[in-house]
């Protein structure tokens, strides 16, 4: 399959719009998924068929669209809806200039009648000047609603086109000759035409400008994208654009800049700051070996770098697209939104005939005529579906750069959903609640050693084995900075230990055989060794010239931040099991340690699934957090999948959301943005539904006959483009959320 296509598509006004162009996406050949985001204007598609095809295909369904290849087609993007925003401001303050004078006048009393020539004339002159208004502030209403009516479709454009039209006729009917109503309803409605587009416009504009805050995590992060790079070519520095730097080449990155794509570090030494991709503050330090990714702040000293992700292939590069894909997406909730919409726009048309139709052959009184053409031009008016249309979208775009924020990658809206529902998280230990590599955790010495010196005999014995044990004794005296000594006659000793000389002493150092077979007394560290191991810590004892020296106890360490994070889920009312191919006495151990009761041990990987799919069988709704590679299988199986990521070791294709960040308390800042999100989409689809519910009905004159209640078509108008800006500003609230994250 080829690479997603992304396009920028224009002239959609609601969400029966969105169902026209995905459908007129899905019928070209070759596409494999269509997914058409309302809220961005955007449509992303995947399958074998050509950008060329899918922008004639949407053009013939009378829209436009134009293909988003890079950064720079995005911005000309932001700059055309900038200017389209500017554009419907002048056009929403021109029809306001025609219309509001009207109003006013006319509800002071000063406006002429038609009964003479001079008011007739007057009224004349209003109609070709509200004509103008139809024209440059309403056209693209009325090209909007042709096209829609050439592909047998109807959308938001039709209702506004047919009630202010019909205002505009009617009105104009009774200035060439008022005789052809009754008196009683020779009213001009020029004012409401006017001041309705002049409403709708204004209301457009306010939602494009607080929908253009909704891609703000999209646009941080390609501001994180370095333009330039520094590299050395023929032993030459030189600065290029980013797009031509090549696989392997040699780049220098000083104190401040940004490191320009991914790579190995080859010279030098630094701290560098990975808030961009980890979400944690504190800059890491980078050694000749490390990876750097793209994206990521230099701090301090200057290092050289050998490119080995460029372009699309940068970790960057891959969550702009991660994101981008998300917030695209639609969740169940969204889809069901848009069929609901799709028939929405015929429906109401339906209904205004109905209302039309019902004030003529049941209304009575002189101003019947008069009152269906109002009720019918206000159910028009009120009912269009644009809030319905952008409920979901909205919010879904708010959640996932929320999400991203904090490290969270959310691969589509249906993980979105689902993490708020899950009340059940399996943790795989190693590396997910644990450090996934063995660290000293402890060092024991008895009276007459140091520490230090433990550690340098420990380590200047270790450092010629590759056992995983020996190499964390190795670490921790590197780390301390502690010179390691040269030693002789090493052996090793399999299952038990190593032996050696230094310095004319005879060293031992391994487990209690070891010590048994040698018959070294470590009666004195007894207590200690078995606390750690009830710890899941392994004690490694040392002896010299057959006398006990200490221990040093050696753990695959727990995350500083399990046990909070364990707590929260807790607190959620989550239930947490601990899942392992561990043995059942160290999994127990780490359990202890932060807070889980329930451990299944000693699983091999390739039946992780089917522990998950027992669970799921029980009723629950499963979150798998592991570390995206070995867990695949259980990640995929899981109602959510989490990945844990460690720099740019994610892997990011492995699960419906992965954690840039080492912390399992991501996963407890995904749950709370998903359910602060659904929650969101919800109040939105509840506030569009019962607006048009409640709405419709009132506007068709229920209220008439009983109170003598009737909804003034400009009122209609004004509150239609508030029901759209209020479901923006209600999403635009979670960009203030703040998940918690300790």
């Amino acid at each position: 399959m080829s690479e997603a296509i992304r396009l920028s598509v224009s002239g959609m006004s609601c969400a029966g719009c969105v169902a026209s162009v995905e459908n007129a996406i899905k019928a070209v050949d070759g596409v494999s998924l269509a997914s058409v985001n309302f809220g961005e204007h955007t449509a992303m598609i995947e399958g074998d068929v050509n950008a060329a095809s899918l922008v004639e295909a949407i053009r013939a369904a009378g829209y436009d669209a134009a293909e988003l290849r890079n950064e720079e087609d995005q911005a000309e993007k932001e700059a055309a809806e900038m200017a389209y925003y500017r554009k419907l401001l002048k056009k929403a303050a021109f029809a306001g200039i025609v219309g509001a004078p009207l109003f006013i006048l006319g509800m002071s009393g000063f406006l002429p009648g038609f009964e003479t020539d001079t008011g007739r004339l007057f009224w004349l002159v209003i109609g070709l000047l509200t004509l103008m208004v139809i024209v440059y502030s309403g056209g693209h209403f009325y090209t909007g609603a042709w096209k829609a009516a050439k592909n047998h479709n109807a959308n938001m454009d039709t209702l506004i086109a047919l009630g202010t039209g019909t205002a505009w006729l009617y009105s104009m009917v009774i200035v060439v000759d008022p005789s052809l109503v009754p008196s009683m309803a020779q009213h001009a409605y020029f004012e409401a035409a006017a001041i309705i587009i002049a409403l709708i416009n204004f209301g457009g504009a306010l939602e494009m400008r607080a929908r253009g805050k909704t891609s703000e995590a999209i646009k941080r992060l390609i501001g994180l994208q370095a333009k330039t790079a520094r590299v050395i070519r023929d032993g030459v520095e030189q600065d290029i654009p980013i797009a031509e730097v090549g696989l392997d080449e040699t780049l220098r990155v000083r104190p401040g800049e940004r490191i320009a794509v991914d790579g190995i570090l080859v010279d030098g030494y630094s701290s560098i700051d990975e808030s961009m991709i980890s979400g944690e503050p504190v800059p890491v330090q980078k050694k000749v070996g490390d990876e750097v990714v793209a994206g990521t702040i230099n701090k301090s000293g200057s290092f050289l770098f050998q490119a080995k992700r460029i372009g699309k292939d940068t970790v960057l590069s891959q969550i702009i697209e991660m994101v981008r894909s998300a917030q695209s997406s639609k969740p169940a909730i969204g889809r069901l939104a848009d069929k609901v919409s799709a028939i929405f726009v015929p429906s109401v048309m339906i209904i205004a005939v109905v209302t039309f139709l019902a004030w003529i052959n049941f209304g009575s009184g002189d101003q019947v005529t008069a009152l269906a053409i109002v009720t019918t031009m206000t159910v028009l008016i009120i009912a269009c579906p644009c809030a319905l249309g952008l409920a979901t979208p909205i919010s879904i775009m708010m959640g996932v750069g929320k999400a991203a924020e904090y490290g969270i990658l959310i691969r589509n809206g249906d993980a979105l959903q689902q993490a708020g529902k899950l009340d059940t998280i399996i943790l795989d230990k190693t590396g997910t609640v644990t450090e996934g590599h063995p660290s000293v955790t402890s060092v024991v010495p008895l009276d007459g050693w140091s520490e230090e010196k433990l550690l340098q005999w420990g380590a200047s014995i270790e450092q010629a084995s590759e056992h995983p044990l020996a190499e964390a004794i190795v670490a921790a005296a590197k780390d301390k900075k502690i010179e390691l000594q040269k030693v002789e006659q090493f052996n090793a000793i399999v299952g038990h230990g190593v032996e050696a000389k230094l310095g004319g002493k005879s060293l031992l150092l391994g487990n209690r055989k070891l010590m048994d077979d040698k018959n070294i007394d470590i009666s004195a560290l007894e207590t200690q060794a078995s606390e750690l191991a009830e710890q899941a810590q392994t004690p490694m004892f040392i002896a010299v010239d057959g006398k006990a020296a200490g221990l040093i106890s050696v753990a695959d360490a727990i995350k500083p931040d399990s046990k909070s994070a364990i707590k929260r889920m807790h607190a959620l009312g989550l239930k947490v099991v601990l899942l392992t191919g561990d043995n059942q006495a160290t999994a127990e151990a780490v359990a202890r340690q932060v807070g889980i009761s329930e451990v299944i041990a000693e699983v091999l990987p390739q039946h992780k699934m089917d522990k998950v799919a027992s669970l799921q069988a029980q009723g629950k709704r499963v979150g798998m957090v592991g570390d995206g590679i070995n867990d695949a299988p259980a990640l995929a199986r899981a109602d959510v999948g989490f990945a844990i990521g460690t720099g740019t070791d994610v892997a990011i294709e492995s699960a419906d959301i992965t954690l840039m960040r080492g912390s399992i308390h991501s996963v407890v800042d995904a749950i709370t943005i998903s359910k602060a999100t659904v929650r969101n989409i919800k109040q939105n689809l509840f506030g569009a539904f019962i607006y048009n519910s409640l709405g419709i009905p009132i506007a068709a004159g229920l209220l008439y006959p009983l109170m003598g209640i009737l909804l003034n078509p400009m009122i209609a108008g004004g509150a239609m483009a508030l029901s759209s800006l209020t479901v923006v500003s209600n999403a635009n609230r979670l960009r203030l959320l703040k998940p918690g994250s300790k």
